[in-house]
């Protein structure tokens, strides 16, 4: 990590962002539905990371998603300075879901088995701070079930053969939206055969709940 007093000065200016979700159709900033929460998760480079999650549906209990950058020290940051290191920052999903149709810990179970959590500063190929896995919660709510799954994920990821995780935990600071080229990046109408790093260890997290695989299957049913 960049030393803070050595990262990139940033701005002040917010990075303009398309106003709705290019699949969902909802709104990509706030103000978002009375009632909705929202889960702030890096696992990877977030285009797949994103897709993965609006995937979930509206069905689901997925309001909308967006991708930015948070845990670093730049102030609205450009994807260039991201990538550099120079900013602290990781890749994050924002996830704005309803309570009642799915729960936080529910939105963990996917985030948990959608990567590798024991790589450190790197996914796969891709290598550096900007990609490191990370949860920024919200509440101590948010911090209990995180550590909670975290706990519980170690053991089946431990039986397949993998380390000990080290996906950071902390209280979201700021959450900084990315470009408006890199939201959505993987719909149809955008990229739709574009780069996509995601993949997970084939660990289950023990929590008994919805994956997006399964929602998938469950709309390729309807």
């Amino acid at each position: 990590m960049v030393d803070p007093a050595r990262a990139l000065p940033g701005r002040d200016t917010p990075m303009p962002v398309h106003a709705e979700h290019t699949v969902l159709g909802t709104p990509l900033t706030p103000p978002y539905p009375e009632g909705s929460e929202i889960a702030d998760v890096a696992m990877g480079c977030f285009w797949g990371a994103e897709r993965t999650f609006w995937r979930l549906g509206a069905e689901r209990g997925v309001i909308t998603t967006a991708v930015g950058y948070a845990g670093g020290f730049t102030p609205n940051p450009t994807y260039e300075e991201v990538c550099s290191g120079l900013t602290g920052h990781t890749e994050v999903v924002r996830v704005v879901f309803d309570p009642a149709r799915i729960t936080y810990t529910e939105i963990l179970k996917v985030f948990w088995e959608g990567h590798d959590p024991t790589q450190g500063m790197r996914q796969g190929n891709d290598v550096g701070t900007q990609y490191r896995s990370a949860v920024y919660y919200h509440d101590d709510a948010q911090r209990a079930a995180a550590e909670a799954t975290r706990d519980a994920f170690q053991p089946a990821l431990s039986r397949s053969g993998y380390g000990a995780i080290t996906t950071e935990i902390a209280p979201l600071t700021a959450f900084y939206f990315a470009e408006d080229y890199h939201q959505q990046y993987l719909s149809d109408a955008k990229n739709p055969n574009g780069y996509c790093g995601i993949g997970g260890t084939g660990a289950s997290c023990p929590i008994g709940v919805v994956t997006s695989d399964d929602a998938d299957s469950a709309r390729s049913a309807e």
